[in-house]
Formats: structure tokens, sequence, C-alpha cells
């Protein structure tokens, strides 16, 4: 471990004073590429946990001291979620004000791109919510779930978020989509938050949802007063949501148009769920097979991100892309700075929504 005055850290570790003026986690370029992290623990024994990108990794001690730490490698451009993991609980990071829910922080490295539009929120931060809410008791689905509705600059398009809840309790996708509009970076819209009940059954390659979708979500945005137009919707999803919105494209075009795709699961095929290594089947799974047999997808806009450090994921995502613009559709692809992490992908989502409408 290199003196804690090398990434900037004075005082001594365990004491009042030292607590009360750092800050963490801190970077400082690493020997041969990428970063040095220091992430400092006040308290018991811990670990940190990272968000895909990382087995957990083990604090060490100062002295006889309450400050834990780790130094931790990074490579260049990276941002990603982590918490503090002590027994069976998980916790913020106490020294970092940007948080991801309450018991999650967001670390970046120095060089990884801004997100100007994305507001810090502490962990302890209330995230404001839409105020219109609609109760959607879905006959094709089953159940009843909470649909929030909010229109950033006084609505326009539908945008439906997929994994809704993330969106509004773990990142401030309604503030941050209120400042893309104000900043001209994107008309006015109408976010809708959808809330997943089963992520994998859900999203798989199935057309139950979309065709609730259809038949009764939207009917009840439209009936909800907020205004909003249904007939110029653009998808949003991520990871096995990206597979969702994009299938939906595929087997219901005159529903979903315009996609917003990061780091789609498209390894997905029916028995990935069964296999010792989901991602090792055919390049592309049942997605790439579909597009090989559908062109004419001349009235399909798309826009294809995935994190650059997701090594495995990268030639699923390469071969979807090049077979989605073969067949037609107009594509925009793009690499984001992070692993597979919500943290990584909140940029993407705005840009690739204002260009979905464009």
């Amino acid at each position: 471990m290199r003196p804690l005055a090398e990434f900037g850290v004075s005082g001594s570790p365990g004491e009042d004073a030292f607590w009360e003026g750092v800050r963490a986690p801190v970077s400082v370029p690493a020997d041969g590429g990428g970063w040095s992290t220091l992430f400092l623990w006040r308290g018991s024994a811990a670990s940190i946990g990272f968000e895909s990108w990382s087995d957990p990794v083990p604090l060490r001690r100062w002295g006889d001291t309450d400050c834990w730490y780790a130094e931790v490698r990074m490579p260049a451009r990276l941002r990603v979620t982590y918490q503090f993991l002590v027994d069976d609980v998980a916790y913020a990071d106490p020294l970092n004000p940007v948080g991801a829910g309450g018991d999650r922080s967001i670390a970046a490295t120095p060089d990884a791109p801004e997100q100007p539009r994305w507001p810090a929120v502490g962990a302890d931060g209330v995230l404001p919510l839409p105020s219109t809410r609609i109760r959607w008791a879905s006959e094709r689905l089953g159940g009843r779930r909470t649909v929030r509705v909010h229109p950033a600059g006084g609505g326009g398009p539908v945008v439906l978020l997929l994994d809704g809840d993330d969106w509004l309790y773990l990142h401030p996708a309604m503030s941050a989509f209120d400042s893309a509009v104000a900043h001209g970076e994107m008309p006015p819209v109408t976010l809708v938050f959808l809330p997943a009940r089963d992520r994998e059954a859900e999203f798989a390659c199935r057309s139950e949802l979309w065709e609730g979708i259809r038949d009764e979500l939207l009917p009840l945005v439209a009936e909800s007063g907020v205004p909003a137009d249904p007939g110029r919707l653009v998808v949003a999803g991520q990871s096995l949501g990206g597979l969702s919105a994009l299938y939906a494209a595929l087997e219901f075009p005159e529903l979903v148009s315009r996609v917003a795709c990061q780091s789609g699961a498209f390894w997905w095929t029916p028995d990935a769920p069964d296999r010792a290594d989901p991602l090792g089947g055919p390049v592309g799974g049942s997605l790439a097979a579909r597009l090989r047999k559908r062109p004419g997808l001349t009235g399909l806009r798309v826009a294809f991100d995935v994190g650059e450090h997701e090594t495995r994921m990268l030639p699923h995502c390469a071969l979807t892309e090049t077979l989605a613009e073969r067949a037609g559709a107009t594509v925009r692809v793009s690499r984001s700075a992070s692993h597979h992490d919500r943290a990584g992908w909140r940029h993407a989502l705005l840009r690739d929504v204002a260009w979905a409408l464009a």
C-alpha cells in the first residue's frame, strides 16, 4: 500500500479530524496504465462489492484503528456501482456524495466521461417521483403494478423505460430528462416508468408483455390526463430489457420503431438459463437468428450501446448490431465507459433517446 499522501489524503487514519476531512474514493495513475483507486471505510471488517465488474475486494485494517482500506486497480474509463459489505448487510459509501439508492454508491475514474444531466444524489437523498400514477391490472400478464408517468418539458412522444423502478429509485432519470429537455438536447417527452415483476419471464422473447403494453397500458396512459403521444414511442431497455425492446421492434413493428438499447442480452436463447454458461451459446442468440430472416427493417431506428469492459457481451452485441443494419434499420453504435452497470448506461440513455426521436 502506497502512502495515503500519494492519494491526496492527509492526517492520521482513525482520528476524528481525519474522517471529517477525507473524501473517497480517489484515483491516481497506476503503473502501466489505468488507475489505482483508494477506498476507505470506518468501522469493522468489510469488503467492497462491485456491480458485475469485479469479485468482492476485502478491506485491510490500518494498524489497530477503525480505518479499513483497499487500493483497487481499475482500467481506464470506468464508472461502476459499489457498496460496502459487512456480514450480510450492504452500505453505501458515507465518504462519497454520489449514490445510487440507499445502499449503493458510484465511483468513476478521472477519465470517465462526465454525465452532466444526472444530479449527484447521496445515499440519504430522496429522489423526486412523478405525481401521476397508473394502476395497471393486466389480464395478459396477471397481477397489478404501479406505473409512474412524467411529462418532461410538458410532455410529448412516449419514452417507455423498462425496469422503471430502477430509474425511479436508484437513478434520478426524471431529473435527468427534465435537464436534457431544458438544455435543448431532446424535445419534450412523456416518461412512462414500467416496473418489472419477473424480468426473466417478461423480458424473454415472448409476446405477452408487448400485447399488454399495446392493448392495456398505452390506452391507460392516453386516458391519464398527462400530455402524451403514444404514436411516437421510444422503448429504452438495458440487459434483458434491451433484448425485449429489440424483440418488440421485430415482432410488433407497428408499435415499436424506435429503440434505445444498452447492453442488450443478445446471448439469450430459450435454453440459456439452463446452461452452465448462459453466454456460451450461439453468438447473437435468438435475435440474431430472427434478424437473418427479417429484411426490410427500413422503418426501425435503433441505438445500441454496450460497456466497453463487457468483453464477453461484445461479440453478441456486435453481431446483432451488424445484422440489424444489414436488414435495413437505421443504426447507431456506441460503447460506454462501464461494465454491465446502470451507472455507466445513464449518459447513453439520454443521448440515444434523443437520437431515436431525431
